[in-house]
């Protein structure tokens, strides 16, 4: 399990926290560190898109899980 001790200021919403990394991507964790993910925001032509990717721990990978028009439908991913 892959978990940050330190972490900059966090939103928490809906039981998981996201950091922002950068403008494009977030992390998202639990409240006590542990990854959960990431969500990364892409430009298309018809506007932005948020693609949601599941950390697999064990498998040292990212799984995606979702591509959506709205951040906080890409967030609802990591709630389960």
């Amino acid at each position: 399990m892959t978990t940050l001790t330190f972490a900059p200021a966090a939103e928490i919403r809906g039981g998981v926290a996201t950091i922002q990394l950068h403008d494009d991507l977030w992390r998202v964790t639990r409240p006590d560190g542990e990854v959960l993910g990431y969500v990364e925001r892409s430009t298309t032509p018809a506007g932005p898109r948020f693609l949601a990717k599941r950390m697999l721990q064990r498998q040292r990978r990212f799984l995606p899980i979702g591509e959506f028009w709205d951040f906080g439908a890409a967030m609802e991913c990591f709630r389960f």
